[in-house]
């Protein structure tokens, strides 16, 4: 959720919201040098549809509206999604929906095949409300969202520090950070420190598989036990043989002895193609 800092030079909704409903994870933003650093990461340009979740007061929501051709706000809280129109003076380029944005109708909502999403997400909600937007049909151009700060190092790792969300995020999109975001950016100030996160989506997954439900299955298994070596975090999760396991590894051209945390994309991929048709990918019950 957004809000403002007092004094600040940019254009601000006059006030934030007194009370917060601390079940919905609210922390609104009141430094306009993040709010604007997100706001130039998403770029809204005057042709854009841009679909805001959490705008709360209206912080981001206000310069969103100068510089994109339509905003939707998505806001959970009925209170802030009814006071959010008249606050900003009834932008024309507007519309609020009253919705949780886990269980969004996309595409009713954005009404068009190319849109952006600007995102203040609740620590709780935030991995699958930004899985929901990857796997969209359409999905967006590109997300800038506002997670904690280790959602964000996850979602943007390397090999040699991946894991399941990691392969999970870029398999989809390419990651960066934006800026950070110190407690003391929020009012009320939350126990951990956030990321802005920029996701640009692909217009192909980075890697090609044939069944992407398969692929991701084999990822989960890798990440079972992921301190341990791979080979037997794959015997784990998906109660294989260390024979039948290894073969598969040896045919990947991929060692064994590594962790689950160094493997590139394509590295998983060649780990999918190299799976027997009649072997399990996870154990029953997974």
């Amino acid at each position: 959720m957004t809000s403002e800092r007092p004094g600040s030079t940019a254009a601000f909704p006059p006030a934030w919201p007194r009370h917060r409903r601390k079940s919905l994870g609210q922390h609104f933003l009141i430094d306009g040098r993040i709010a604007g650093r997100i706001v130039t990461a998403a770029a809204p340009a005057g042709a854009d549809t841009v679909l805001e979740i959490g705008p709360g007061a209206g912080a981001l929501t206000r310069r969103l509206v100068a510089a994109a051709g339509q905003v939707v706000a998505v806001e959970l809280d009925a209170a802030l999604a009814d006071a959010l129109p008249q606050r900003l003076g009834y932008p024309a380029n507007l519309s609020v929906i009253c919705a949780d944005a886990r269980n969004l109708d996309i595409a009713g909502a954005v009404g068009v095949q190319s849109y952006k999403v600007v995102a203040n997400l609740p620590y709780y909600a935030a991995s699958p409300i930004i899985r929901r937007f990857l796997e969209a049909a359409p999905p967006p151009q590109r997300l800038v969202v506002m997670v904690q700060r280790e959602v964000a190092q996850a979602m943007t790792a390397p090999p040699g520090a991946m894991s399941l969300l990691s392969v999970a995020t870029q398999f989809y999109a390419a990651a960066s950070v934006v800026t950070q975001a110190p407690p003391r950016a929020f009012r009320p100030a939350p126990r951990v420190a956030s990321t802005v996160i920029k996701l640009l989506v692909r217009p192909a997954p980075a890697v090609s598989v044939p069944d992407r439900d398969a692929f991701f299955a084999v990822v989960r298994a890798g990440f079972t036990a992921p301190r341990k070596q791979l080979r037997n975090s794959l015997m784990l999760g998906c109660a294989a043989p260390a024979a039948a396991v290894s073969a598969i590894l040896d045919t990947a051209g991929i060692d064994g002895q590594r962790r689950p945390a160094t493997l590139s994309l394509a590295e998983w991929a060649a780990l999918d193609a190299a799976w027997p048709k009649d072997l399990p990918r996870q154990r029953n019950g997974q």
